[in-house]
């Protein structure tokens, strides 16, 4: 191996190196704001067969403080008993309504369909889109709704802290924050209304109303499936700021339970995201050799720039873990899990073992819905 290529590796590591420490910074200086007199928030749930997720989801939500709440649940034809366990919550509390959905309308994707009749039914001046496996914290809906209205955000979102247990999950799910943290310049995407820097967690996401209304919210992009990065780019295409803020103390949220639910869920989104013909090559020299190619060549042909680089890689990897308090079990895991995740992308595009699918609990969707 060539000395210009061990210090190529080395720049690929220390570009997110140095972006994490800055992002890290940036998000932590965020200062706080107070919710104003008049705001209420509405908490939207969009449910498909969620009978172990949306009792505690329902009991976090109920457990809001500093600002109120309305909690509108959408049983999307469960086939549990996702509506039996929600009833009672409507019954003894005035905040909680279940609501049904209407047949899912031709072109729409299943939880965007749930999401934009969710936003028709509420009353609040602000929407909190909220999956039914995340576990708001007391403080969280006021925070959201405070630095909405503080600053000029009009989308407002975070990502909460990534609760990993199986080995399939801890070489998945921690590529969200090292790609949020080490990848995308959150000073500048502050600075700029740039579509192109817009990004927002699907799992847990606040809109203004009237934006949201404004900017044509899940209507808008209703064949599509990513949503987080999907409204994200729609706000500011409409001239709205968007804004991230640090999420693993607002709220919580276990994604999938093993590798293969995770390598499906992570693949339903692919197309929207790094598997597109020009985007993914881009990608797999970044991460490959920014956090692959330094551990597998640190045995074989050592040199000073690759165990820099693989330090960096490494240190990175573990920066983002304590920061987002993320299983520190992913820190060894590093490489492998970038491996994983450049392999599911390239799967997708390359639709290797067949056309497949993407979908929504239970809903299938042809190969690159848009």
């Amino acid at each position: 191996m060539t000395e210009a290529a061990g210090y190529l590796l080395l720049a690929l590591a220390a570009f997110p190196a140095v972006l994490a420490l800055m992002n890290l910074s940036i998000l932590r200086g965020t200062p706080r704001h107070h919710p104003q007199p008049d705001t209420l928030v509405s908490i939207l749930i969009p449910a498909r067969n969620e009978e172990g997720n949306i009792g505690p989801a329902l009991d976090a939500a109920l457990g809001t403080v500093g600002v109120p709440v309305e909690i509108l649940v959408m049983d999307d034809g469960s086939t549990d008993a996702t509506p039996d366990i929600v009833r009672p919550y409507a019954a003894r509390d005035p905040r909680v309504r279940l609501l049904t959905a209407p047949p899912l309308e031709e072109g729409w994707t299943g939880k965007v369909h749930a999401c934009h009749h969710l936003s028709q039914a509420a009353r609040g001046t602000h929407l909190l889109f909220v999956d039914a496996d995340v576990r708001l914290a007391p403080h969280a809906t006021a925070r959201l709704a405070g630095h909405a209205q503080g600053t000029d955000a009009s989308l407002v979102s975070v990502v909460p802290r990534q609760v990993m247990v199986s080995l399939g999950e801890l070489l998945t799910v921690p590529t969200i924050n090292l790609l949020l943290l080490g990848y995308l310049p959150m000073g500048f995407m502050r600075l700029s209304r740039d579509p192109g820097l817009g990004a927002a967690c699907g799992q847990l996401m606040l809109a203004e109303r009237e934006a949201y209304r404004a900017s044509g919210g899940h209507a808008a992009i209703h064949a599509l499936i990513h949503d987080g990065i999907q409204l994200a780019r729609l706000f500011r295409r409409k001239g709205y700021m968007t804004d991230l803020l640090p999420g693993e103390r607002l709220a919580s949220c276990r994604m999938y339970t093993g590798l293969g639910e995770a390598w499906n869920g992570f693949a339903k989104n692919a197309h929207e995201g790094m598997a597109t013909p020009v985007g993914l090559p881009v990608w797999t020299v970044l991460l490959l050799g920014g956090h692959v190619l330094p551990f597998a060549l640190l045995g074989v042909m050592p040199s000073l720039p690759v165990a820099l680089a693989a330090f960096l890689s490494l240190g990175t990897r573990a920066v983002v873990t304590v920061a987002t308090r993320e299983n520190l079990w992913s820190i060894p895991l590093h490489p492998f899990t970038t491996l994983v995740g450049l392999a599911i992308q390239w799967s997708v595009l390359l639709r290797i073992g067949g056309a497949r699918r993407a979908g929504w609990k239970g809903r299938l969707y042809p190969v690159g819905t848009r």
